[in-house]
């Protein structure tokens, strides 16, 4: 996009509401409201919202003047994460002349959309962390697709369906062309459920509602909203249709609980999907898994563009001085710091050794994805990060450790029994022992195929693009950081943890729904995707079998309601039947489950507190969907985003034209 093409800038006028109405979270309808209801279809066609002019996308902080593009001295930088964030910033700083480092701490690139080989009878497949979608506002995410020419990735999914277990029949989205309120009154018509959306715009609190999702403005509305909670937030007088029809199951979508997500994130996430474009909602798959689809591509550029991609490499030490990053080091292989460090007995995984042998006594230390547990002997301890991609392995009654992500298996040893994993988990000396706290240290590390387990990078520019769990395991290995930064960085929050379970078998049946459709009324389940009609390699097993492959999604499930992956899969499979009732006489052939901890959180009280693109260390920037965004944008785009824009910060300080960075319409047309 040149930075001549006209951009839609909404003009927003000064409100004339008393201070004493401005305070209160939702103003009292007053006269000149209702007036202004009245006449808002002459509004926006004045602001060029029309049902046949299309708003182009917002440029955010376009360059007014023509500046270089490449770098003409040599600069340097290290990208860690190699998640969509990493990928897209590696892309961009690569190609514009930096020479860039991606270090990736899983043996495979992707983060949340990575992809990995499984085993299913004597098939392989690709099996990845639940299915995607592609929509059409996703414009940085997009111009990345469309420069690596990877159009024919993807494909056009058609429609959109939202299925319910009872009293509404279902909604379907499909392409639109037109915005606000065009878009309304189109859903409005289409809706077979609109009789029972229970809203009423004469009364006053459902007029608050209408105005606060169709007037979206980051200041007032986290100002306003960012307080309560959408549990909360639609407790008083909600219309109880509009909750259930379409605020339940799209903010389960951002992957947080309506209990524990902000009020005002939610009105980001609508205005980006539906109230701030014109685009519609129905949106693309991928045709193969989004590591072929998107990933390959993408890391096969930073390659080209002289980059260098590092797998299995784990950060140990970030060295701080003068208000910047001096050095990163990171070791390879099954390397375990040999910087000694203490921890803590952790009382909440010990339930779990109920599941061990009766003989079994080995106490677990540590916290989230550092955990540890002292072997037999009482000299040692097994780390208990999975080295497939991080998540915490957990002890079974026959002494194995089980990953509860991506199945992987390790012995009493630590050894790898099952792939995906390729590498045993690390061993550490206890070397002291003080109160309840044990002194750990690495053990000698098995090397990586290099022979070399420890390296140390400088870099001029730092940019961490990892997930929240990993970020926050960065922050402890700062040395000399500002307590601050680590402060802010431990305050991040981490979504309920979401699950999905793919399930194969040996007929297909009659499904009259989209091909990926959002559920809603189930204990379990959001979504279904029936993968034998969009991906490929399981259309083609499907045609050549006659079976299907189905996966079911939960975005945030309560993990005392589920607390084993024996719940998660028994419920998966009882609803699985609910929902297509034909599959019970069908025979499962296999069944994989994928349960993961790490999404990003956007609980109350929480926006003013997160990090942004630059950090209190000059040359750290950050990329992730954790990261405080200036515009609207949501899940893969809101990665995208942050990584181009942790992109444009190091060019924009080498004097460089930035790139494009595109967005919806930052504000709503009806402010609150």
């Amino acid at each position: 996009m040149s930075q001549d093409q006209p951009i839609f800038q909404p003009s927003v006028q000064p409100s004339s509401e008393s201070p004493q109405q401005s305070e209160l979270p939702f103003p009292q309808v007053s006269r000149r409201t209702l007036l202004k209801l009245a006449g808002v279809g002459a509004g926006v066609s004045l602001l060029g919202y029309s049902r046949f002019s299309k708003p182009q996308p917002t440029v955010h902080q376009p360059d007014r003047l023509t500046l270089p593009y490449r770098l003409s001295s040599p600069k340097t930088a290290v990208v860690i994460g190699g998640g969509l964030a990493g990928l897209a910033s590696a892309y961009e700083l690569s190609q514009r002349g930096f020479a860039v480092t991606l270090l990736e701490r899983s043996p495979q690139l992707g983060g949340k959309i990575a992809s990995w080989t499984i085993q299913v009878g004597d098939e392989q497949f690709r099996m990845e962390h639940g299915f995607h979608g592609f929509f059409p506002q996703y414009y940085n995410l997009k111009s990345l697709v469309s420069e690596l020419g990877a159009e024919d990735n993807f494909v056009d999914l058609k429609s959109y369906s939202v299925v319910f277990k009872q009293q509404y029949q279902p909604e379907v989205f499909r392409p639109s062309h037109s915005a606000f309120p065009w878009n309304i009154v189109d859903l409005a018509i289409s809706s077979p459920n609109r009789l029972q959306w229970g809203i009423n715009l004469t009364h006053p609190k459902h007029w608050q509602v209408f105005r606060a999702i169709s007037g979206f403005n980051a200041q007032k509305s986290y100002q306003q909203l960012d307080h309560l909670s959408v549990s909360d937030w639609v407790a008083d007088d909600f219309p109880q249709g509009l909750y259930d029809l379409y605020f339940l199951p799209f903010a389960k979508s951002s992957l947080n609980a309506p209990d524990l997500m902000s009020a005002a994130e939610l009105m980001q996430f609508f205005h980006f999907y539906f109230f701030g474009n014109p685009e519609g909602l129905a949106f693309n798959g991928t045709k193969q898994d989004m590591g072929t689809s998107l990933v390959e591509p993408m890391a096969q550029a930073i390659l080209a563009n002289g980059g260098q991609i590092i797998t299995s490499a784990s950060v140990s030490q970030i060295d701080c001085a003068e208000n910047q990053i001096q050095s990163v080091q990171y070791e390879t292989g099954n390397a375990a710091s040999a910087v000694p460090f203490w921890v803590t007995p952790n009382p909440l995984f010990a339930p779990i050794s109920a599941a061990l042998p009766e003989n079994s006594s080995s106490p677990y230390y540590g916290a989230g994805d550092q955990m540890y547990a002292v072997t037999a002997n009482g000299e040692e301890a097994i780390s208990l990060t999975c080295t497939h991609q991080g998540c915490t392995v957990q002890p079974q009654a026959d002494g194995l450790f089980h990953c509860p992500c991506h199945g992987a298996i390790f012995d009493a040893e630590g050894r790898v029994v099952k792939a995906p994993a390729e590498r045993d988990l690390p061993r550490f000396k206890i070397l002291q022992r003080q109160d309840e706290q044990i002194q750990l240290a690495g053990t000698a590390s098995v090397p990586s195929p290099t022979g070399q387990t420890a390296q140390t990078l400088e870099a001029d520019y730092y940019v961490i693009a990892t997930d929240v769990p990993g970020v926050q395991q960065l922050s402890t290995r700062m040395v000399g950081a500002p307590v601050a930064l680590q402060q802010q960085i431990e305050g991040l929050a981490i979504a309920d943890p979401f699950a999905v379970c793919r399930f194969w078998f040996d007929r297909d049946f009659d499904w009259t729904h989209s091909d990926f459709t959002s559920l809603s009324g189930y204990q379990l389940t959001d979504s279904i995707t029936l993968y034998h009609r969009i991906q490929a390699q399981f259309i083609e097993w499907a045609g050549r079998t006659g079976g299907s492959v189905v996966e079911l999604h939960a975005y945030c499930y309560k993990e005392k309601e589920f607390p084993t992956q024996a719940d998660l899969l028994a419920t998966f499979e009882r609803e699985l039947y609910e929902i297509v009732p034909d599959l019970r006489q069908a025979e499962l052939l296999h069944r994989e489950l994928v349960n993961q901890k790490n999404f990003s959180g956007y609980p109350p009280n929480s926006y003013a507190a997160r990090p942004e693109t630059s950090s209190a260390i000059g040359n750290l920037l950050f990329a992730g969907d954790w990261v405080k965004m200036p515009f609207p944008c949501g899940l893969m785009e809101r990665a995208v985003s942050s990584g181009l824009l942790a992109a444009n910060e190091a060019l924009h300080r080498e004097g460089l034209q930035r790139r494009p960075i595109l967005s919806v319409n930052p504000e709503g047309i009806l402010q609150i």
